[in-house]
């Protein structure tokens, strides 16, 4: 079964959040850029942007793990938030989900 728009959403916050960075630490100490293939089968989700200075040198730039927490946070509330509702309202209309 395919995901939601929202389901993809939820992954790719818990990406960010909690993946791993190996790949672009080693992207950052490796004395050479990698091939293409070796770049296609690396995990760069959670990288923003990659500079190559002149001098030889990568930036990096990772997107904020502090943002991405804060929206699963909210999600995660929201999400409460809708369950309490409904839970509040099948309890007014005496247990009868449908009628909801």
């Amino acid at each position: 079964m395919a995901k939601s728009r929202s389901e993809k959403a939820l992954d790719g916050l818990e990406k960010l959040a909690f993946g791993k960075c190996n790949d672009a630490a080693a992207l950052i100490f490796s004395d050479d850029l990698p091939g293409p293939e070796v770049l296609r089968r690396m995990n760069l989700f959670n990288v923003a942007s990659i500079k190559r200075d002149k001098a030889g040198g990568v930036e990096i730039h990772f997107f904020d793990r502090q943002k991405a927490l804060e929206a699963l946070h909210n999600y995660d509330r929201e999400s409460a938030d809708d369950q309490s509702a409904a839970s509040f309202f099948e309890a007014l209309c005496g247990g009868d989900a449908d009628a909801v």
